[in-house]
């Protein structure tokens, strides 16, 4: 049974009431997503985090970018009231807001520099019979069209997009980013041990008017666990910023 609570360096993150607990893949993200050509010194930084549930990605960006403002949003009424109240009982409260809206439906005045998504991504499987945590695992609610679609829509000229999805859908988002644009810049896939196939992929993407300035997208992996089981030295230096 998970902890009705999970504690990180500088906040906590209650997860009792919304269907998608934290876990590894948020962890990831929050942590990989790129953020180091941003400029941190200008208060009008805007990040969107799309299906926030607990808000766990947006209080980890609202640490690494102190004076970025943040914006959440979920469909699930629970996740958005846990999020919430986790906001306010961080010292980021004055960073992030959350709001109740899918992402088609999402119309905020300005574009964002920075878009942040784990999401769902079950397709074509079994259904769980909690509706929550359905549409928070199933590509039901949002599709992996919608998804660059909408991330192109809202994104600022020079923005960036950063996922993390199972490792096989890699290829059938690189395509369908591209019908939009948006092009990859940075792959990490990510073994839970040497031995296995990739189980995930982190990918961050941008916007690109013309292919002549299409690159190689960097390229690289990330093994979670080490000989003994425990975390791997790669992983653990990702993490150092976030993990007790």
């Amino acid at each position: 049974m998970s902890t009705p609570n999970f504690r990180f360096k500088q906040f906590t993150v209650w997860h009792d009431r919304c269907a998608m607990k934290v876990g590894t893949d948020g962890v990831l993200l929050g942590c990989w997503c790129p953020t180091s050509h941003f400029r941190f010194d200008i208060s009008n930084f805007r990040i969107l985090d799309v299906g926030t549930g607990s808000g766990l990605i947006a209080l980890m960006l609202a640490q690494r970018c102190p004076k970025a403002q943040i914006d959440a949003i979920d469909i699930d009424e629970a996740a958005v009231k846990q999020a919430k109240e986790n906001f306010e009982q961080s010292v980021f409260s004055h960073q992030c807001s959350v709001f109740r809206s899918s992402l088609q439906d999402w119309k905020p005045k300005t574009k964002y520099d920075l878009i942040v998504s784990n999401p769902p991504y079950f397709q074509n499987s079994l259904k769980n019979p909690d509706k929550g945590r359905e549409l928070a695992r199933h590509t039901d609610s949002l599709s992996y069209e919608d998804l660059i679609q909408h991330c192109a829509r809202l994104l600022a000229a020079d923005g960036q997009l950063a996922i993390i999805l199972p490792a096989e859908a890699e290829q059938e988002i690189r395509q369908t980013a591209e019908r939009y644009s948006l092009y990859c810049t940075h792959v990490t896939r990510v073994y839970s041990k040497e031995t296995k196939p990739a189980r995930r992929v982190l990918m961050a993407f941008e916007i690109t008017r013309s292919r002549d300035h299409v690159v190689t997208p960097k390229t690289d992996t990330l093994v979670l666990e080490n000989e003994k089981g425990g975390r791997s030295a790669a992983y653990s230096e990702l993490c150092k910023e976030f993990y007790l």
